[in-house]
């Protein structure tokens, strides 16, 4: 993510106190080794308390938050990284088209063979992006947009309202979706439709990166040949 996503905690996390208790001991006794010694034995857990109560905001952290710490923002969001339905075809694989470097994800160690049932750290994050973006949107087209950039920067999303309460969603960009969150998406996890509507498909390039081909426009959406990608839809919810 480039943005950070803030929940309204004031917080260093950065910052790590040392033993200040020691600057407070009198001239008198500052001077001796031993007594200053026996002092910073004593009070040093209570400055080891400090830094961890300082560390705690950050481990539960959408950002910065793993495992088991991930699986507690999930409960105060709302979700869950298990999933109802399992995705298929999004293991990591050499000569499968869409699962290669960064598009697969990689089969671990308690897996199913077929489908991944479990999100792993880095889709399950996206997935808590997504549902705190739609709990603060308006179920507006523009509201929209502004949901997806947050959610998932570098590819440019466009709706289509179809005026029967159905829409399309268009997904082009420089930085293609893996094959996790694609499956999220167009399985309906990541929920982006207002109540009410049908989604009825999820439109992109042929040619990863590429804007859509079509005639008598170009722009960052629509380009002609040897630019434009065919459009595939696929999906629906």
């Amino acid at each position: 993510m480039t943005e950070s996503w803030d929940d309204g905690s004031d917080y260093d996390s950065g910052q790590v106190y040392d033993n200040s208790y020691i600057a407070l001991i009198t001239s008198e006794h500052n001077n001796k080794p031993n007594f200053v010694a026996v002092m910073a034995a004593l009070t040093q857990p209570f400055i080891d308390l400090q830094n961890v109560q300082i560390s705690m905001p950050q481990l539960f952290d959408v950002d910065e938050a793993i495992g088991n710490q991930l699986d507690i923002v999930g409960e105060w969001i709302g979700e869950t990284r298990d999933l109802q339905v399992p995705l298929t075809g999004v293991y990591f694989s050499f000569d499968t088209a869409g699962l290669g470097f960064d598009q697969g994800t990689i089969f671990g160690p308690f897996d199913p063979t077929t489908q991944l049932d479990v999100l792993p750290d880095d889709s399950y994050r996206q997935l808590l992006y997504a549902a705190i973006a739609n709990n603060q949107w308006d179920g507006t087209i523009p509201g929209a947009y502004e949901f997806m950039d947050k959610v998932f920067p570098g590819n440019t999303f466009f709706i289509q309202d179809n005026q029967d309460m159905s829409m399309l969603i268009g997904v082009i960009g420089n930085v293609p979706l893996n094959a996790v969150t694609y499956a999220l998406l167009t399985g309906g996890y990541l929920n982006i439709k207002p109540a009410g509507v049908r989604i009825d498909g999820y439109v992109t390039a042929s040619v990863s990166g590429a804007p859509l081909f079509g005639f008598d426009v170009e722009n960052t959406l629509i380009s002609g040949f040897d630019v434009g990608g065919i459009a595939t839809i696929q999906g629906g919810n």
